[in-house]
């Protein structure tokens, strides 16, 4: 990048980040009311295990601009990111995290959501899509006409971007994903985002810490699978089995000889 276009980068992404400041308080506001509508909603409260919201930090807005400048510059195309469009081309400026324990809760979940965004008149302005690096992973979401987006990173969510409700321009990416897929993601986000740890052992590491979250999503998988189906052969039977608990052990006085 030659210097005088660095310095008209700067200045823009200058721009960038001040108008984003002076948005803040919006997109504060909108996951609070996206926070208040989910919890509203006694359906999605069974389903999941947790949620958290952010708004991002300026710091890391004007880290994501100077890398998307940079790519613009090398691919010699504009970079066309303005104060009328940040939120639609930054569209995570606010992002919202909703957790649940196992894989086969989704389909729950997402119905539920688009509920709630439909009656909340929250517009969808991403459809859901499931990035996932995972054979089997994929091929569930897609089994439920979710469109799926292979990930190198060994990275597995699920984004929908929706807009506010108001008048406010902005916009709001959510996230959902599994408490497996939760510890893999916050170690990630941690040691190599947004910029690779060039620790060739860490990023080694991070391979497998997805492999074995992906197992142990597998496993909570069927251990809820074979709970539901042993109390749908105790409800179609009309069988009351009881919660058994351990058995208390006796305790036996040792006599003096």
């Amino acid at each position: 990048m030659a210097p005088s276009e660095k310095a008209t980068a700067a200045t823009q992404i200058n721009t960038l980040v001040e108008h984003f400041n002076r948005q803040r308080h919006l997109f504060q506001q909108m996951v609070e009311n996206l926070r208040n509508a989910f919890d509203a909603s006694d359906d999605l409260r069974k389903l999941i295990h947790s949620h958290k919201f952010r708004i991002k930090d300026p710091e890391h807005l004007r880290d994501k601009l100077q890398r998307k400048a940079h790519k613009a510059t090398e691919a010699h195309v504009p970079f066309d990111i303005t104060t009328g469009n940040l939120a639609q081309k930054i569209n995570d400026l606010a992002g919202f995290r909703i957790i649940h324990l196992h894989t086969r809760q989704f389909e729950s979940i997402n119905k539920t959501l688009l509920d709630i965004f439909e009656f909340n008149n929250y517009p969808l302005i991403e459809q859901p899509r499931a990035k996932t690096w995972d054979d089997e992973t994929r091929e569930y979401f897609a089994s439920l006409g979710v469109a799926v987006e292979p990930n190198d990173r060994m990275y597995t969510s699920v984004h929908y971007v929706v807009g506010s409700n108001s008048k406010a321009q902005v916009t709001c990416e959510i996230q959902v994903r599994t408490l497996s897929e939760e510890i893999w993601g916050e170690v990630d986000h941690k040691v190599n985002y947004p910029h690779p740890n060039d620790d060739v052992s860490c990023r080694e590491q991070i391979k497998v810490l997805a492999r074995v979250t992906s197992s142990c999503s597998r496993l909570v998988d069927s251990i809820f699978a074979t709970h539901t189906d042993r109390e749908n052969v105790r409800s179609k039977n009309g069988i009351e089995v009881p919660r058994t608990r351990p058995p208390k052990r006796e305790s036996r006085a040792r006599g003096r000889k």
